[in-house]
């Protein structure tokens, strides 16, 4: 097992199994449809240009069910090893949830976006909204110009994730990668691993089954992240 020292540069790469263990629906079930809604009636800008409202309503639902789940084991777990690594620590999650933040997180990327948040399209504002006007309404209007429909900040299939130039440069910098709850299918998340293992990072996997990549893990335990992590953090620091 990998071991780190306050000196390491550790990155963790988070997906849907850690927030699943919280009570949040996984991305997409295996026939291919995402809470009962095609992919393509959802999570498309062409979605979203064709028919607002259902897009809408299917982000509002989610943005509600924010408040009925908590942090887990996993999330304080990581915590931790921020508390222990300080600026040597990053978190870059796939989820959309606000369960990392919720938990303590403070060195966090959001790569594709947060549920909690609404973006306005014509001056590029971005509103923190999550109380019950907000999150009943039909539609939300933009508090800095005169547009009267916000978007979920959220980064939709056929756009481009956030903050990918940070990511890249942490990853290729950083001495361990770690990946939890994550699958290995969704790009360019997928890739990372393949860009911390071509520049000498230790790679480890935590997942409930194994992951398409798994060739790429110098080490793999598999099981529940909430159950596995808080251990394997108090066995790898170096105190």
């Amino acid at each position: 097992m990998v071991a780190i020292t306050r000196n390491s540069k550790v990155v963790v790469l988070t997906g849907a199994g850690i927030s699943a263990e919280s009570g949040i629906r996984t991305f997409r079930a295996s026939d291919g449809l995402w809470e009962n809604h095609a992919i393509e009636d959802v999570a498309t800008p062409q979605a979203w240009e064709r028919n607002p409202q259902v897009v809408w309503e299917f982000y509002q639902g989610r943005r509600r069910q924010l408040r009925e789940v908590e942090p887990n084991t996993a999330h304080l777990a990581l915590v931790e090893l921020e508390q222990y690594l300080g600026e040597n620590f990053l978190l870059i999650t796939q989820n959309v949830d606000n369960l990392h933040g919720r938990a303590g997180s403070k060195n966090l990327i959001h790569m594709h976006g947060e549920l909690a948040l609404l973006r306005c399209e014509t001056c590029l504002s971005v509103f923190e909204m999550m109380d019950d006007v907000h999150l009943e309404s039909d539609y939300v209007a933009c508090q800095e110009c005169d547009n009267p429909r916000l978007r979920p900040h959220i980064v939709w299939f056929h756009e481009m994730p956030f903050q990918m130039p940070e990511i890249y440069a942490a990853v290729e910098d950083c001495d361990v990668f770690i990946t939890i709850g994550t699958s290995g299918h969704v790009y360019p998340a997928a890739g990372l691993i393949d860009v911390a293992k071509s520049c000498g990072a230790h790679c480890v996997g935590i997942n409930l089954d194994a992951p398409v990549n798994l060739q790429q893990h110098d080490e793999f335990h598999q099981g529940k992240a909430g159950e596995l992590l808080p251990n394997f953090v108090t066995n790898i620091i170096k105190k």
